[in-house]
């Protein structure tokens, strides 16, 4: 049987205890803050310090909850989420790293691709992008980040085969 070139090989999706917990904690520390701004108003430099850091952080809260919701799924030409938005082509990573000092998501990789495609994107819980390095990973299982991660490296090695 031959594979569709835009068939789905594997998907990472965020975990719905792990996302719930991540996002009740964002919210959380936001209603926290705004609280602790608005019961004994402190100085106004410090208040408005407050009120925007809890502000912040409920707007994270609800970032990550729309991030969340969304699955990335690995083809055999793309790393992309199921929004349409390609994290990584196959043919520009370079490197995946799952080393315990690399900076990585919790759960996750990170991508080195050989040129920075796209713009910096940051989708809170599931995958973010600066520059060449892509992070992928947050509230999301190991196991499926660990089976893609290992998936990506062995497309990669077969690719630097069939170029040398």
């Amino acid at each position: 049987m031959t594979q569709n070139k835009t068939d789905i090989i594997a998907t990472i999706s965020a975990s719905q205890p792990r996302r719930w917990l991540g996002v009740l904690s964002m919210v959380g520390l936001g209603l926290l803050l705004i609280y602790v701004a608005l019961a004994k108003p402190p100085a106004l430099g410090w208040l408005v310090f407050l009120l925007m850091l809890g502000a912040g952080s409920l707007w994270l809260g609800v970032r990550m909850w729309d991030a969340t919701s969304r699955v990335i799924e690995l083809t055999e030409d793309e790393l992309r989420d199921n929004s349409g938005a390609v994290i990584a082509r196959i043919a520009d990573i370079e490197q995946i790293d799952r080393g315990f000092f690399a900076f990585k998501p919790s759960n996750g990789f990170l991508i080195r691709t050989c040129s920075a495609a796209g713009k910096s994107t940051w989708q809170p819980g599931l995958w973010w992008r600066s520059g060449r390095r892509i992070g992928i990973g947050g509230v999301t299982p190991g196991s499926q980040s660990k089976f893609v991660a290992e998936y990506l490296q062995t497309m990669i090695a077969m690719r630097d085969i069939e170029e040398s």
